[in-house]
Formats: C-alpha cells, sequence, structure tokens
C-alpha cells in the first residue's frame, strides 16, 4: 500500500482543507493518484497550536465520512511539527508527539526566514528526538532557500530523512526552489516523496503533470 506521508486534508485545522467537502474531496484525489493512506500531518505552529487530541477527533470524523462514501483511503493521524520556540518547547514538554510508521516524526523549519528559528538548533533536535526512539523526517528542505550545503549536510549526518515534496522539482513552488530540489536530488538527499496536498490547486497542478504515487 502506498502511503502520501505529508498532507493537509483534515477539515478546518490549519491551512490546508476548509471544510469536510473539501476534505473528501482531497481524499478522493489521493485515491486517484494511487495512494491507499494517508499520513494526516496537520500543522503545529503558532498560527495552528493543534493537539494530538485536536487532529485525532478530525481524522475519526474525516475517516467516517470517506467510509460512508466509499473512499478507500486509510488515515493515520499526526503532525507537522515547526521548530520554533513559540510552539516546539511545549510540545516536548507536554508529550504532544504523535508518531507515523511506528516513529516517525515530521519536522518542519520556517519556510522563508531563518531567524524564526530563534536559539533552536535544528540538528540538536533531530539528535534529541533521536534519542527518544523517534525518527525525525525533515518536510520539504528544497524550500528552506536560506540554508546553504553545509546546512543540509549536517541536517543529514544529525540523522533525519528529508522528504520532498511531488511538484518541487516540476516548479509548484517556484524556479528558485525547484533548482534547489535539483540539486538535492542529485546529491542523493531525498528519502521520502510526498504531496503536502493543501488544496484542490495543488491537485490540479499533479493532474496536469500526470502525478502518481511514488
Amino acid at each position: 500500500m502506498k502511503t502520501d506521508c505529508h498532507c493537509h486534508i483534515l477539515p478546518g485545522i490549519d491551512d490546508g482543507a476548509w471544510c469536510m467537502e473539501d476534505s473528501v474531496e482531497l481524499a478522493a484525489k489521493q485515491v486517484s493518484w494511487g495512494y491507499g493512506r494517508a499520513v494526516c500531518t496537520s500543522h503545529r505552529t503558532h498560527l495552528y497550536p493543534n493537539t494530538p487530541d485536536v487532529v485525532k477527533r478530525a481524522c475519526d470524523s474525516l475517516r467516517e465520512e470517506l467510509k460512508r462514501q466509499g473512499i478507500p483511503l486509510e488515515l493515520v493521524p499526526s503532525m507537522e511539527y515547526r521548530l520554533i520556540p513559540q510552539t516546539w518547547p511545549e510540545v516536548l514538554e507536554k508529550g504532544w508527539l504523535l508518531p507515523w510508521e511506528g516513529n516517525h516524526i515530521l519536522v518542519e523549519l520556517p519556510i522563508s526566514d531563518g531567524s524564526k528559528i530563534g536559539d533552536i538548533v535544528p540538528e540538536d533536535e533531530i539528535r534529541r528526538l533521536l534519542d527518544m526512539g523517534y525518527q525525525p523526517v525533515l518536510a520539504h528542505p528544497e524550500r528552506y532557500l536560506y540554508l546553504k550545503p553545509g546546512d543540509y549536510l549536517r541536517l543529514k549526518e544529525a540523522g533525519a530523512l528529508f522528504q520532498r515534496n511531488a511538484g518541487s522539482l516540476e516548479g509548484l513552488y517556484g524556479p528558485s526552489v525547484s533548482d534547489r530540489a535539483e540539486v538535492l536530488l542529485q546529491h542523493g538527499l531525498y528519502d521520502l516523496i510526498a504531496t503536502d496536498l493543501h488544496s484542490m490547486q495543488y491537485a490540479r497542478f499533479f493532474d496536469s503533470i500526470g502525478f502518481t504515487a511514488q
């Protein structure tokens, strides 16, 4: 069974699907691309301070609706944790880690402004997660254009898996991200591919490039 390990299809809890109708439409698209399972990685940021309970309830609601409509997509509740001082320490303190595949945790850095990391050292947090028995997965490293080659190598050496977004190479996020994704791909740094699906705009782009589950 092919798994989309990064998507935002749960209704109304982050910047992904706005309502149940949107969620069902996106889930049906995932099935059409060949996915049988979706890890629902709702954001955990200062804008979307989700907790495991919130995510699990939203996942249960969508699961029931997919069953009612006969859409064969297995859902796994999880989160995408942003490594910023406003939220990450609280996640660790309260034990709000919601892994998938047994121990995988999806983390992200600030998209465009590296200063928002504050005093957090990403490599240290990667090693911390490993010491706790988790496998950290870094979401869409190609989108962090402020990172330098040595930064990527340090994150890999610390133990992070790298997850590329579908569409990054094809221009979904612009030419600079496409170029960065090509470099990371050429250096063999990617371990996983996922959709990071948020909306039908994403879905239409994937359809336009003939995307299928990988």
